[in-house]
């Protein structure tokens, strides 16, 4: 019997398939984003075709990036993590198989629906109600597959990136089915089940937590297991792990209302909702310094490891996202950058600089391993692929931070009469410079993202069936 199948080896297929997934969906969903990049640089390039239009392909990038792209590499890492960390075998090969073929099919859905202009207009949460039933199926099946997986495991000890991604597996069930709770009217046309402000505080106490749990709780999973293996240092504190835990799942679920700032919101309740925001900054940072001080003693391996030099800039990335974004729910900055582009910059620094960033360097050390190679094809093209990486981050940032606050300025100038300074069309121009820089920063990125994609091709077809196999065996 072959070790592949044999109960004492670890399941690595699935993370195969999940780990080339990422890869595939990351160009895919950021090329994506560089063409609707190019759009607002050049708005004749909607080509005047509906499903073509900024409106349809802007939901589906978001949900090739955070679903494909972050879904991928949450679900090929925590069944890795899971196994190796548990000393077992995933509780269920077949459930396994069901979850990837399963979540591919909720996004290739996404991708015939969406550009149809199919949609629950529901930021993050888009897709009509019966992809939503398959997204809840798959959900569960990933579920019990993660669960049963720590039930049998040999280690009596739960290492806390298991925590971390137990706690976004469940979380984000339940923001799913409350949110998504609609009343069908045809096969792909739904109704809320809430009503007005109801509707809009369900919608971001959802949406904010679709950050919060699936775009930080469980890459921070990530970073627990990846950056002290390929540090080869332990956790630098593991108490500060668990106290950072329990403080992120407390304080995260109420930072919702901040997106409701001058809204028909409760004022209480946005008040809540920033004083929230504002808390979250210390458990926040207290995970992003406990991955920093595990290079402690180790810091000289940058020089020459860009495997580790992704994993520690999404930290750094990390830290100050998590500082920008409780310091934006504060109402009197919010008044300023609200609809503006600096919002959008906001987002990008936690999706480009963070979740990317931490999802690259943990598909890097995991994607070798998982096919029996010593290493990627060539650490050339990573040391390449950091740098494309992070230029691009950082022209997108600040190209949007400065539109943004130009835009919140010029929006909210008066003459002495009280009439506005400047017309929308005005700010819009002023604005113009920006969108070229941040498209030329997405290219810097997607350009990276396809060197990742040759190196692993590179990587894979050098593989051999038998050392997939090897490197499956439980030690």
């Amino acid at each position: 019997m072959s070790t592949a199948t044999t109960p004492t080896a670890y399941n690595y297929k699935v993370v195969r398939q999940f780990a080339v997934m990422t890869v595939v969906w990351g160009i895919i969903g950021m090329a994506l984003g560089v063409f609707l990049a190019a759009q607002l640089v050049w708005p004749a390039l909607n080509f005047d075709l509906p499903w073509t239009s900024f409106g349809r392909l802007r939901p589906l990038h978001t949900n090739a990036v955070i679903f494909a792209f972050g879904g991928c590499a949450l679900m090929g890492t925590s069944f890795y993590v899971v196994q190796r960390t548990s000393q077992t075998r995933l509780f269920s090969d077949s459930l396994a198989s069901f979850v990837f073929w399963g979540w591919q099919a909720v996004i290739v859905a996404a991708v015939i629906t969406l550009p149809l202009g199919l949609t629950s207009t529901k930021e993050y949460a888009e897709l009509e109600w019966p992809i939503d039933l398959l997204i809840t199926a798959v959900w569960v099946a990933y579920a019990v597959v993660f669960f049963g997986t720590i039930m049998k495991r040999k280690m009596k000890h739960i290492y806390v990136a298991n925590w971390f991604y137990g706690a976004f597996i469940i979380t984000i069930a339940v923001l799913h089915i409350v949110n998504n709770m609609a009343m069908p009217v045809s096969l792909f046309k739904s109704y809320s089940m809430y009503a007005g402000a109801t509707d809009a505080m369900i919608q971001w106490w959802y949406g904010h937590n679709a950050v919060g749990f699936f775009l930080t709780a469980g890459f921070l999973g990530m970073m627990y297991y990846f950056v002290p293996k390929q540090t080869e240092r332990p956790v630098y504190s593991y108490r500060l792990s668990i106290v950072h835990f329990w403080a992120l799942i407390g304080l995260y679920i109420w930072a919702g209302p901040h997106h409701l700032h001058y809204t028909a919101l409760p004022d209480w309740a946005q008040t809540l909702g920033m004083v929230m925001s504002l808390i979250l900054l210390a458990p926040s940072w207290g995970g992003m310094i406990n991955g920093m001080m595990t290079l402690s003693g180790a810091w000289h391996k940058l020089r020459t490891d860009p495997i580790l030099r992704f994993l520690v800039v999404a930290l750094a990335f990390y830290g100050m996202s998590t500082f920008e974004g409780p310091m934006m729910a504060i109402k009197t900055v919010n008044a300023l950058s609200h609809y503006t582009d600096w919002t959008i910059g906001h987002v990008h620094a936690g999706a480009l600089g963070w979740v990317a960033m931490i999802s690259i360097g943990a598909v890097y050390h995991m994607l070798p391993k998982a096919f029996g190679r010593e290493q990627m094809h060539s650490i050339g093209l990573i040391n390449a692929h950091f740098w494309l990486a992070t230029i691009g981050t950082v022209l997108y940032i600040v190209s949007m931070w400065v539109n943004g606050i130009t835009q919140g300025l010029m929006w909210r100038a008066v003459n002495v009469d009280g009439t506005l300074t400047y017309s929308f069309v005005e700010a819009l121009e002023a604005s113009h410079p920006g969108y070229i820089v941040r498209m030329i920063g997405g290219l810097f990125f997607v350009i990276g993202m396809l060197l990742m994609g040759y190196n692993s091709w590179r990587t894979i077809r050098a593989s051999k069936p038998a050392e997939a196999q090897a490197a499956a065996q439980i030690a």
